[in-house]
C-alpha cells in the first residue's frame, strides 16, 4: 500500500464505521459469513479506486454493497441453494430470549423474498435510516423508485410476518432485528 497517508483516514474510518457497515452487509446478504464477505469485497474494489474517492467514503462504499448484494441475489436466483430449513419446519417460540432470535430468523427470510431492488430500498431506508433521496443516490435510482420499492417491499415484509404477529413488538426496537 502506498504510504500517502490516505490508508491512515481509511482505517480510522473503518474503525468508527466497520460495525454499522458490518451489520448492513449482514442484512443485504443471507446470513454472518456472507455479509463479512460482501463487506470485504467492497472495501477491496473501494480500495482499489482509494485514491479517486472523494468526499464521503462511507456513501461510496454503501453503493458497492448494495450493488454487489444486488448482483448476488441475482446469481442466486439462478442457482438456488439446496440447503435450508424445510418450508414445513416449526417455529419454535419460547418465553426467553429465543423468541427475538426467532424474530430475526422470520425477518431474514422475509427479506430474502423480497426483489433484489426491494430488498436494498427496505434495508437502506428502514436499517440504515437513510432519506429517500439518499437511498435513490446508493441505489442509482430515482426517488420515486425508490418509494415504490420499499412500498412493495414493506408490504410483501408485513404479509410474510403476519404468521409471526407474537413478534410484533420487537419490530419497532432499532438493531433487534
Amino acid at each position: 500500500m502506498p504510504g500517502n497517508g490516505r490508508y491512515g483516514d481509511l482505517a480510522a474510518f473503518l474503525n468508527e464505521r466497520g460495525d454499522a457497515l458490518l451489520r448492513t452487509a449482514v442484512l443485504l446478504a443471507p446470513g454472518r459469513e456472507s455479509g463479512e464477505d460482501l463487506l470485504q469485497e467492497a472495501l477491496e474494489r473501494m480500495l482499489r479506486k482509494w485514491s479517486r474517492v472523494q468526499g464521503d467514503p462511507e456513501g461510496y462504499l454503501r453503493r458497492i454493497m448494495y450493488h454487489r448484494a444486488v448482483d448476488g441475489w441475482r446469481l442466486r436466483s439462478r442457482r438456488p441453494e439446496v440447503l435450508g430449513l424445510p418450508e414445513n419446519a416449526a417455529v419454535f417460540t419460547a418465553p426467553d430470549h429465543s423468541d427475538r432470535l426467532d424474530l430475526r430468523l422470520v425477518l431474514i427470510q422475509a427479506l430474502a423474498a423480497l426483489t433484489p431492488r426491494q430488498r436494498a430500498a427496505v434495508v437502506a431506508r428502514h436499517w440504515e435510516q437513510l432519506s429517500e433521496a439518499e437511498t435513490a443516490v446508493a441505489l442509482g435510482c430515482s426517488v420515486s423508485a425508490v418509494k415504490a420499492a420499499t412500498s412493495r417491499g414493506l408490504r410483501t415484509l408485513r404479509e410474510a410476518i403476519a404468521p409471526e404477529a407474537e413478534y410484533l413488538p420487537y419490530l419497532t426496537e432499532r438493531g433487534n432485528a
